[in-house]
């Protein structure tokens, strides 16, 4: 590898670490103003989109030029790709915190509803995913990606038991029907961070071992989960 290359591919995933950063604490943010209906959360969740948006094209613009005068191969090449994919999967998962943020807003301005819905368990399960995804490209740890893939799971049952909780809210408490059709989409969105999460971890996976594992769900179980091995250099 060039003394220009590797100095690139350094910034590149610098970069790329910031904007995982400034994602998962929007999401933070968002589902905050959803548990503690603070308006104004919301709205700085909302505001601090156009930062991750500018931050997203700034990365893939790093990505094309760096494929253009460098022409990298082997795990160069997978990483620069890998990046590419990434990055876009982080501005989507961004998205879906404005999503909640939305939410979060509007019950904000209404009063209560009438029963519980604790989000915190689903919440800190998404969030987890998605700060290990950004852990196993940190760390190059195929491993540890193969443990969000799993983890996935875990939210779409959560997600599936909230939905029948709010079902049946609605016909209880049809009073409240606007705020927990707008609690059942944050738990939509929730479980759509889940799977972003799970997209980032498949793409550390494609990074270390250069196998595209998407769609292929029993890789995750009988792949050996404890060591990494290096990969090899361009």
């Amino acid at each position: 590898m060039s003394i220009h290359l590797e100095r690139a591919i350094k910034k590149l995933k610098n970069h790329i670490l910031v904007l995982g950063g400034r994602v998962e604490e929007n999401v933070r943010l968002a589902v905050q103003s959803v548990i503690a209906r603070d308006g104004e959360l919301a709205r700085q969740a909302i505001a601090n989109d156009d930062a991750i948006d500018q931050l997203e094209v700034d990365i893939e613009e790093e990505c094309l030029k760096m494929l253009a005068l460098y022409q990298p191969v082997a795990i160069d090449l997978r990483f620069i790709i890998a990046v590419l994919k990434i990055n876009n999967d982080l501005e989507r998962t961004g998205d879906e915190a404005v999503n909640i943020a939305e939410r979060g807003l509007y019950l904000s301005e209404q009063s209560p509803v009438n029963v519980h819905l604790d989000f915190a368990a689903m919440a800190d399960k998404a969030q987890q995913m998605l700060k290990m995804s950004l852990d196993s490209l940190v760390n190059v740890s195929a491993s540890l990606a193969r443990r969000v893939c799993l983890a996935d799971d875990e939210v779409d049952a959560l997600n599936r038991e909230m939905y029948g909780l709010v079902k049946q809210s609605m016909h209880a408490y049809p009073v409240d029907i606007d705020s927990l059709s707008h609690l059942l989409n944050v738990s939509r969105h929730l479980e759509r961070i889940a799977d972003l999460a799970t997209n980032i971890a498949e793409d550390v996976i494609y990074l270390v071992e250069g196998e595209i594992v998407r769609h292929r769900t029993e890789d995750y179980r009988t792949a050996p989960t404890g060591t990494d091995e290096p990969p090899e250099q361009g």
